[in-house]
Formats: C-alpha cells, sequence, structure tokens
C-alpha cells in the first residue's frame, strides 16, 4: 500500500501524477505581465493563473505561441511567451472567455 494516497503500489495514484489533476486554487483571473528579470534582458510575457493543468495548458500554450508567433513553454502552471505580446494574449484570453487583468508596466 503506499503511503501517500493509499492505494495500491501497482494503482498508486500519487506517484503517476504527483501535483494531482486539479485546476490551482486562485481567484479565477488570468494575470498577463512582461517579465524580463532572471532572463539576461530578454522580455517574456507570462499569463499566471490560467485554470487548466496538464495537456489542457499545454494544448493552449500552443495555441497562444502559434497566435504570437513565437516560441515559449509552460513553467509550474504559468504560460511564457517569447517577446512582449501583451495586448495579444489579453485579446485572445478574453475572446476565450477569461477575465484577463494585465499586470505590470
Amino acid at each position: 500500500m503506499c503511503r501517500l494516497c493509499g492505494h495500491p503500489v501497482k494503482r498508486c495514484v500519487c506517484r503517476k501524477n504527483p501535483r494531482g489533476d486539479r485546476a490551482p486554487a486562485g481567484d479565477g483571473v488570468v494575470r498577463v505581465r512582461r517579465e524580463s528579470k532572471g532572463r539576461r534582458g530578454k522580455t517574456v510575457t507570462t499569463a499566471s493563473g490560467v485554470p487548466l493543468v496538464g495537456d489542457a495548458l499545454n494544448e493552449l500554450a500552443g495555441e497562444l505561441k502559434r497566435r504570437c508567433g513565437s516560441g515559449g513553454a509552460v513553467k509550474d502552471g504559468v504560460i511564457e511567451i517569447q517577446g512582449d505580446h501583451r495586448d495579444t494574449l489579453v485579446e485572445e484570453l478574453q475572446r476565450r472567455g477569461y477575465t484577463v487583468k494585465r499586470a505590470g508596466g
């Protein structure tokens, strides 16, 4: 028996998916901001607070990267798009029905 989830070891849930299948707790607002600290001066636009996890979050990130014509990644539940694409991300996320707040200058 697994000590963490209580299931038999062969059906252990926590080892396959240690973070769980739930969306991160938040206030339901997606925050879009431009960052450059710790990135050697490179500008990155981040979208945090998106209420998706796993493949759904990766799929959304891929669609946003295509929309911006730029690269990017998903790190710790935050979508990162290379370059300053705040206006495009806010517009696209609002079109998809998310409540979006443009954070930072």
